[in-house]
């Protein structure tokens, strides 16, 4: 009798992969999204009514400006194309059995963990001339809250298919839709309240409001 090899988790060095690959779309494609704005409308598209085919998501997402369309044509080689197939699938399963999991606690570590980055707080993290670096490359940029970028990213999905995000006709999971949804449409606005909690250690400045943190476990949950 033979058993099957659980999938390892995604790493780091995996997360960075898909970092790469993005990079290098952007050369050769406008607006290619960062992954977490990825990872919201993938989490999006797990929750969704309807099973929605990669060949339609994935040319939403990533369409060729001219054609829409999604293929090994818009990646730098066959083999790229198939190392980012193989990352995704990988990370739509992990997402898909966390989301599943009956966790009663975010701190139970089944529990879906979005792949999110504080922005604010990893610069705020850098020393003085780094800091001034970024700044002169990023140009004055708006730095996005954290886990803004995933929100987004989910909302993106439900934008893109509202017929499928329509509200129930029992008035009770009407309700829980709506809710679940305003919590997330509260993670895409800015945090603009005092910084309290650093999410890089006690060592950096803190970057983040309690209320955002706040906001964000009742998003996920």
């Amino acid at each position: 009798m033979t058993t099957s090899t659980p999938a390892q988790p995604m790493s780091d060095e995996d997360f960075d992969a898909l970092d790469n690959i993005l990079d290098d779309l952007r050369q050769r494609m406008d607006e290619v999204p960062q992954w977490e704005f990825c990872e919201g409308f993938m989490a999006a598209l797990i929750c969704c009514r309807r099973s929605i085919p990669a060949s339609e998501y994935m040319g939403a997402l990533f369409g060729d400006a001219d054609t829409g369309e999604f293929g090994p044509a818009l990646f730098a080689s066959p083999e790229q194309y198939e190392q980012f197939l193989a990352l995704w699938s990988r990370r739509w399963n992990e997402v898909s059995t966390a989301l599943d999991q009956p966790v009663e606690s975010l701190d139970d570590e089944r529990a879906y963990a979005p792949e999110v980055m504080d922005v604010r707080g990893a610069i705020a993290s850098l020393s003085e001339e780094e800091r001034a670096a970024m700044a002169d490359e990023l140009d004055n940029e708006e730095l996005p809250s954290f886990a803004q970028v995933w929100a987004l990213g989910f909302m993106f999905a439900v934008e893109t298919w509202p017929e499928e995000w329509t509200a129930p006709r029992d008035k009770e999971a009407a309700e829980w839709l709506e809710d679940a949804l305003e919590r997330i449409v509260i993670m895409t606005e800015d945090d603009d309240e005092e910084p309290a909690v650093s999410m890089f250690g006690e060592d950096s400045p803190p970057s983040v409001s309690q209320a955002r943190l706040n906001a964000y476990g009742e998003a996920i949950w």
